[in-house]
């Protein structure tokens, strides 16, 4: 016999599926219950001063069910729930909120339906290139499905604890920290696409629990301490790299366009050495870092 026919995975073993159950608003309840008291204080102290025992007899067993009655009574305030058990058989949530009551034997389960922010620690993880990085996410998340929540795993809270730091170790890795050669989505540039990407990992994990993700976003994403400055000075080095770049590009430019409108207006002729030698100076004023200092040639180019 094959191991999943005696051992059910977690797909294969039956959801539990939230149903409302009824309760009616304590106010009337509470009354019948408050006459129940009177009525059986009423003959307990009558039996007893007339010697009557079916009287007294009456009067305890209203006084049983009044207290038992009294178990039946609860408050939800907004945003909360109520799973009811009888006897370890789920029998409802009520979702209603006031003074209520519903059968006494019921176990009542409180829930809070609120909004909740889950505020991760920093973790350390190594990137898609392998890079040590610190990372940290904030989750916001409600209960969706309180059977869910209550049954199906072992404390629903913990639990979104748990996963939201998995979902953001699995996110953390299938994502370089930052990349500028290859041109690929980074945790540091995909901003909004990482985020939608962590809320779909963190959905698909805690909906199991009843969980709902409303928004899930990086709050801290930096290297490790330990290749730290050595990252930095790279992103330094690319950003000079890059600025240059600029540079060159746009000197180009100019050149060619200074060399063009010589030539198109016929301000000089000039042949391919003092073009050269007109490149080499404007390319050294325009790319320089310093200040250019012009020298006055008295002569001419070959002498």
């Amino acid at each position: 016999m094959s191991t999943s026919a005696t051992h059910p995975t977690p797909d294969q073993r039956a959801v539990s599926q939230e149903k409302p159950a009824l309760a009616a608003s304590g106010w009337p309840a509470l009354f019948v219950v408050l006459l129940l008291y009177l009525a059986s204080i009423g003959l307990i102290i009558g039996g007893v001063s007339v010697l009557r025992g079916p009287a007294i007899v009456l009067g305890v067993l209203l006084l049983i069910v009044a207290i038992i009655g009294s178990c039946g009574f609860f408050m939800l305030q907004p945003n909360s729930a109520a799973v009811l058990l009888l006897f370890g058989d789920y029998r409802g949530t009520v979702r209603k909120t006031g003074f209520l009551f519903a059968n006494p034997f019921y176990q009542k389960l409180k829930i809070s339906l609120r909004t909740r922010n889950f505020n991760g620690e920093k973790l350390k993880v190594n990137d898609k290139r392998g890079n040590p990085i610190e990372i940290a996410a904030v989750v916001v998340w409600r209960v969706r499905d309180t059977a869910q929540a209550m049954f199906d795993v072992d404390n629903y809270e913990n639990y979104v604890v748990v996963q939201s730091e998995s979902a953001v170790r699995h996110v953390a890795t299938s994502y370089a920290y930052d990349d500028a050669e290859h041109n690929e989505l980074t945790l540091r540039a995909g901003g909004e696409e990482v985020s939608a990407a962590l809320l779909r990992e963190l959905q698909e994990r805690l909906s199991r629990a009843g969980v709902e993700v409303q928004e899930a976003r990086l709050t801290h994403l930096a290297y490790a301490p330990e290749i730290a400055q050595a990252m930095l000075r790279r992103q330094q080095a690319e950003a000079v790299i890059a600025a240059r770049q600029k540079i060159v590009q746009g000197a180009v430019s100019m050149v060619e366009m200074a060399l063009n409108e010589l030539s198109s207006k016929k301000v000089v002729a000039l042949d391919e050495e003092r073009k050269a030698a007109m490149v080499s100076n404007l390319l050294v004023v325009l790319c320089g870092e310093s200040e250019a200092h012009p020298v006055i040639n008295t002569g001419t180019l070959y002498h």
